[in-house]
């Protein structure tokens, strides 16, 4: 085959893919920060908190139903905790969060907050305003009841009364 009409064959077929998906990584200008762009914020938020993992620890049964839970269950916070030397930590029900903050509040929170594990808070603090923003969108408008508040932190050394991971470092033993 001609290596012309090969070259033109793969570009086609690489721009037909491309088209196909809703979502992009924007390139990053000397003016903007790299944000993904889509047909709209709210499905930049949406594919921000898929490809993010939001939902593995904000929305119980997630994971366990391999990603396919309906969107009215998403992100209503966890009752079983993450337990490790920190103690013990919850996901925040996030429809809650968004609800009592504004958007301004919400990208600031994202930018600067530094709390307890297992939240990857030194990612989400490198996110762009953008994408804090999108994603403050799409939680809002998320169909269904909000639910609950997921429960509070607790200091290391007390006992949980919900179900937990321990996420505890085990050494193994000399051999």
């Amino acid at each position: 085959m001609d290596f012309r009409i090969a070259g033109a064959l793969a570009l086609g077929s690489m721009l037909a893919v491309a088209s196909c998906d809703r979502a992009e990584v924007k390139v990053a200008t000397s003016t903007d920060a790299p944000h993904v762009v889509a047909a709209s914020d709210i499905e930049a938020g949406r594919y921000l908190v898929k490809v993010g993992g939001c939902n593995d620890c904000h929305t119980p049964g997630y994971v366990q139903g391999g990603g396919k839970l309906a969107e009215t269950e998403w992100l209503k916070g966890n009752p079983v905790g993450y337990r490790g030397p920190w103690g013990t930590t919850y996901a925040h029900n996030l429809r809650l969060t968004t609800a009592g903050m504004t958007e301004d509040e919400w990208v600031e929170m994202l930018g600067t907050r530094q709390a307890l594990p297992i939240m990857p808070w030194p990612s989400v603090n490198a996110m762009s305003e953008a994408d804090r923003r999108a994603i403050y969108r799409f939680i809002r408008s998320l169909p269904g009841e909000a639910g609950t508040p997921a429960p509070a932190a607790l200091a290391p050394g007390i006992e949980p009364t919900t179900p937990y991971e321990n996420m505890m470092p085990v050494m193994p033993k000399a051999s």
